[in-house]
């Protein structure tokens, strides 16, 4: 393989992608490879955004550069058609300086946007407008009504108590083109020719009882004293940030109608659903290398 490469480390949560993408960046500089970390995680743009994302902190990095971590705030919308080109260009850039980009995290749509050669239906901006005062008259129910009306497959796919998903979809088909449906192409082409795909697996046993000591880690670490930080910045006016597992849940405890105890546990098993989420997108990854955790980068690296 010649010329820089671009590296994509996924899997689900709590399988120590963070870790491994920093040992592999630093595996690479001690070759003379100035490899450096673009970040694929929705909820780790977001500045303050950082318990309850395990985001590694600035003196964790190990003097690697990280891109696209910390460039949002809370009140801006993270869309996957925003953060594409952007993470294009980190990706550019890095191998402009002669140095592989290394993609990390477990969000399948962000990623998949980088890797693949993912194109995303048009906008329009009135059309959205109208849909938009449609839902603060009917409500979601009666859009994803029509939605399922229009294209079953594109209902079944949406989240119904995210009713910008719904109004996105109906935006789509109104203007004749096909709802990407938050899924792969179906015969997936890379955008960078020298890419390569390393996916982390932990054992379903083992990644459960990690995924709920890692919740119960978030709350003894402080994301209830974050997330009050963060509704002094407009968390609550935000569409994206304030719906992220465990910040919503730390929310509902701040506002009384959630027990410590039911926001760990509501935290936990949101967590566990989405793990199962991640490991399927994932799995249909053409020429994924799966690892088990905790892999070895130089190991990575020789084979």
């Amino acid at each position: 393989m010649t010329g820089p490469r671009l590296w994509a480390i996924v899997g689900a949560t709590g399988t120590g992608k963070s870790d491994l993408a920093i040992d592999l960046a630093e595996a690479l500089r001690e070759q003379g490879n100035p490899a450096e970390i673009v970040n694929a995680d929705a909820m780790q743009l977001y500045r303050g955004m950082d318990v309850g994302t395990a985001k590694v902190p600035m003196g964790e990095r190990r003097g690697v550069p990280h891109h696209l971590f910390d460039v949002l705030d809370v009140d801006e919308d993270a869309a996957v058609a925003w953060y594409q080109p952007r993470a294009r260009a980190a990706v550019e850039d890095i191998h402009r300086r002669g140095g592989d980009a290394i993609l990390v995290g477990g969000s399948g749509l962000y990623v998949s946007s980088v890797v693949f050669d993912f194109r995303f239906p048009p906008r329009d901006a009135e059309l959205r407008e109208r849909l938009e005062r449609e839902l603060e008259t009917h409500g979601t129910a009666q859009l994803l009504e029509r939605l399922r009306m229009l294209d079953p497959e594109a209902a079944a796919r949406v989240d119904p108590r995210n009713p910008r998903r719904v109004v996105r979809a109906l935006e789509v088909l109104e203007q004749g083109s096909a709802t990407h449906g938050a899924a792969l192409p179906e015969q997936p082409v890379l955008w960078h020719p020298h890419t390569r795909l390393v996916g982390l697996r932990v054992d379903r046993a083992a990644l459960v009882e990690r995924l709920d000591a890692r919740v119960e880690s978030m709350w003894d670490g402080g994301i209830l004293t974050e997330v009050g930080e963060l509704r002094a910045r407009g968390l609550e006016r935000g569409t994206t940030a304030p719906r992220a597992i465990g910040y919503a849940q730390a929310l509902a405890q701040l506002e009384g109608t959630l027990s410590e105890r039911e926001a760990i546990a509501q935290t936990q098993a949101l967590t566990r659903r989405y793990a199962r989420r991640q490991v399927s997108w994932f799995k249909r990854y053409p020429d994924l290398e799966w690892w088990d955790a905790p892999a070895e980068a130089a190991t990575i690296l020789g084979a």
